[in-house]
Formats: C-alpha cells, structure tokens, sequence
C-alpha cells in the first residue's frame, strides 16, 4: 500500500511495518517462496503501490489470476482479518488501469517484434544453435545489412538464410566457410520456432514500449499485463522475449540516476526461463543490463520458487528481498535453503533457516534497502492484502477492455511492407524470368543456324538431283551418242584416205 503522506510503500507488518522506500526501488527485487506460500500476494501488492505513486508496470501472468486487476476485490475472512490485525484504517477494494498484452493476440493486443529488433544472439539461445550455427546466423544478418534488406519476420529470416547458403562461394572469402549442413539445420530450428508460435511472435507493427508508460485519470501508473499461460509452455520464447524487452528498455531511456521513484517496473514471474540452459554470454547479458538499468530509473522484480534458480551475478544486484516459505526435503533443497537463509542480514532473535521453514501463507521473511542503500535487518512479516481481485476477470471483461483500448487501432492489425522475402523472391523471379528468355533466344539461335546450314549445303551442292529413270535415260543417250561418234569419226578418216 502506498503511503501518501510518507511517500512509501508499506508491504508487510511484523513486529513493526515494514516500507519499501521507492527511491530503491530500482535496486530491484526478488520474490521468492515455494508453490502456494502467497509469492502471487506480494507481487499484486507491489504492482498496485507502484500504481499507485503513478509508476507503470509491466507483468508477467504466467496463471491467469492477474488480470483480476482489472476488478476491485472481494471481502473474505482471511483479508477481513489482515486487515484488522495490521489496523489498515484506509483499506479500500478497488480495480486499477490494466492494458492486456497477449503474444498469441487471443486475450490481449497483439505483441510483436521483428526479426532484426530481436537480433542474431538473442535469436540463437532462441533457436538452439551451436557456435558453429550462431556465427553463420551472424553472417546473414551482415549480408542483410550489405544489402539494406529489411528481417521483419520469420520468412525473410528464411528467404536470407537460403540466399546465403544459395552463394555461400562468393562469401567464402569474405567470411569464412558456410557449410550447406549449417544452412540446413539453420532452416530446420526456423521451422521448430514457427510451430511454437514465432511466425505470430515476429512482424509488425513491432510493439513500442513507450506505450507503456501510461496513467489514468487519477494519475495512477497503467498496469500491462501479458498473458502468459500460453507463451509459457515454450520457455526459450518465454525467457527470450523478456531478455529482449530488458534490453529495449535499457536502449529506450535515458541516464537518470537516484530518483524519488521508478519510471517503470518490471514484474517477471518464472524467472528462472530466463536463465535455464542459457550460455554464459547470455547470463553475462542479463546481469549487464540489470545492473546498468537501475540507472535508467527502472525497477525490476524476479518473481520464483527459490533464490538459486538466478545466477549470483545477478542475484548480487539485488537489494529488496521477500522470501516465502521453503520446504527442505532433500539435500539439494537442504542447500537452496541454507543459500536463502545466508543472503539475509542476521536477526537474533531467530535462526533465518528454521524461520523460513515455518512460515505460514501469507508471511515472510522481508529485507529492503534503508534511503541510504543499506539492507535491513530480516523481519519475519505479513504481507498486506491486495485490494483488487484476487481471481481472473472474466473473459467478456477482459475483451471489454481489450476493444476499449487506445491502442488497439495501432496493434490490432498487422502489416506487411516490402522486406528481405519480397526482395529476394522477386530477384529470384527475374533471375529466372532472364533465364528462361536467355534459353529461349538460344533455342531461337539454334533453330536459325540449323536453317541457314541446310540452306547453305543445297547450294555447294550445284545441280538437282536425278531420278532413276532419268539416269538410265541419260545413260542410253550417252552410249547411243559414242557410237555415232565413233561412225562419223570412222567416216571422216575413210574420206581422208581416198
């Protein structure tokens, strides 16, 4: 709950109230808590204070339950009796200014991206590819780029990549060897990604994260809720796209400092997606940009079952701390326990990892950073109850609000520009259109030079042919004529001699 008049936030109540300051809240945080233990709670709690001191928030509905948002909440007794155990006086149910985001476009406007926007290494972890495979997919990008061929989508990606592999000689010398296995397994892990859904994923228009930071009348923050039960089941995308948007928004604000509050917050449920399987380059990524985002002004907040599910890299930069309750039932959980217990600044009055072992729905274990940056001693707490719905709006609410938006003119429907497909399909198209004319002209040629060689061999040849008939006409002719050749001759020597 924020607190006006302190211009705090007040997120849990144990032996004191426990404020997070919002000045550090961009030192970022982790929710943590096995399945159950009210991990859903404390996120709700915080979106809705950040809303509430007019700071937008992004977050990931990985369940369905967030977009209860959009409704206010109902009395029960479990909140009926938090709210009079922790004396909330001023406690009221009310709904907040939600915009649904659904990468599938079915409960939510349309989240899209391009190819080009997404780029070659985050495109890599997404697809699997080995170093041999990245570096290939890094020359077509380059070869794009020579080209100023737009990668909107999965198709230009495709039509690039067989363009590459199609004069993989001519870039031989210039980038090294392009094997045609390596364009092959290139297209087959394309292939895998459109059946999860990227041929949807990518295309425009490419979502402007500005269009986030929105507020309501009252100048609370807009909450974005991306619909995320789906994307879910495709992890690689899930953890993908959310890398994609930290870095966006790294990209898109500019150097800020210490502020009195965030610009935006982040609320990433199932943070360990972001992390599973993922190379060390990639790790390397994250922790970089969640370090140098806080300086943004932005506030980002992991939200999953146990503290090593993120990197110490990353987990060392993070300053606000909310650890629900953890079972320990083998050895490894035994661990993860213990990590949990030694990230927090001792209280004496009780052992750390038993506490977080024993605590009930609803209560954990709390550290947050004092105005000077410093960790709190860990308080064992009561989360403060939501006062929106805890359950998910109803579906002909959620598509109320969705055909109500006011961006929904600008991603409902998808465009289709001139891009690397249309280019390279209409230069094939040509190339084979030259083709077939330059074979039909030969074809022309030959047919011309066969003709004029027969016309030419009936004049060597100088005179028509004869028939049969004809030749032994020709031939009796000729014998007839020798003999009165030889009488005539025969005659002239007779009257010589006389």
């Amino acid at each position: 709950m924020y607190m006006k008049d302190t211009h705090k936030i007040w997120l849990a109540t144990g032996e004191e109230k426990v404020f997070l300051e919002p000045s550090m809240a961009n030192r970022h945080g982790l929710i943590a808590g096995a399945t159950g233990t009210g991990k859903t709670v404390t996120l709700k709690v915080l979106a809705e204070s950040f809303s509430d001191m007019g700071v937008p928030t992004f977050i990931a509905d990985i369940k369905g339950d967030l977009s209860g948002m959009a409704t206010p909440g109902t009395e029960n007794k479990h909140i009926r009796r938090s709210i009079d155990t922790m004396g909330l006086t001023d406690f009221s149910y009310t709904s907040y200014p939600v915009q649904f985001w659904d990468v599938y476009g079915k409960q939510g406007l349309p989240v899209r991206t391009t190819i080009s926007e997404m780029g070659p290494e985050l495109l890599a972890r997404l697809l699997g590819l080995n170093d041999t495979q990245t570096g290939v997919l890094r020359i077509v990008f380059r070869v794009a780029d020579e080209k100023e061929l737009l990668l909107i989508d999965l198709k230009d990606l495709r039509a690039m990549v067989q363009f590459v592999g199609d004069n993989a000689k001519e870039y031989k010398l210039t980038y090294g060897n392009i094997s045609t296995q390596t364009i092959g397994a290139i297209q087959r892990a394309l292939l895998t990604l459109e059946d999860e859904g990227g041929e949807i994923f990518f295309g425009e228009p490419s979502l402007d994260l500005s269009d986030w930071l929105d507020w309501d009348e009252n100048g609370r923050g807009m909450m974005n809720i991306l619909e995320c039960s789906t994307l879910f089941q495709h992890p690689l995308l899930y953890g993908t796209f959310l890398l994609w948007m930290l870095s966006e928004i790294y990209e898109m604000f500019p150097e800020a400092g210490d502020l009195e509050k965030p610009k935006l917050a982040f609320f990433f449920d199932e943070a360990h997606l972001l992390f599973d399987d993922a190379p060390k380059a990639l790790v390397d990524k994250v922790e970089q940009v969640v370090r140098l985002i806080r300086s943004k002004g932005v506030s980002v907040w992991f939200i999953t079952q146990n503290p090593t599910d993120i990197p110490e890299s990353v987990l060392g930069q993070i300053g606000n701390r909310v650890q629900h309750a953890l079972r320990a039932y083998t050895p490894n959980d035994q661990k993860a326990l213990n990590a949990a217990a030694k990230s927090f600044r001792v209280n004496e009055a009780f052992d750390t990892a038993d506490a977080i072992q024993a605590l009930g729905v609803g209560e954990a274990l709390v550290s947050v950073l004092d105005p000077d940056g410093i960790p709190s001693i860990v308080q064992k707490a009561n989360i403060l109850p939501p006062k929106s719905s805890m359950k998910a709006a109803d579906p002909i609410l959620l598509q109320s609000v969705v055909l109500a938006s006011a961006l929904r003119d600008k991603y409902a429907g998808e465009e289709d520009r001139e891009s690397a497909y249309e280019v390279i399909t209409k230069e094939r198209e040509e190339a084979e259109e030259e083709a077939a004319k330059a074979k039909e002209a030969e074809e022309k040629e030959k047919e011309k030079a066969k003709k004029e060689k027969e016309k030419s061999a009936r004049k060597t040849s100088g005179r028509k042919k004869t028939s049969v008939f004809q030749k032994a006409v020709n031939s009796t002719a000729n014998t007839i004529g020798r003999e009165i050749g030889k009488k005539i001759v025969r005659g002239l020597f007779d009257t010589f001699l006389k």
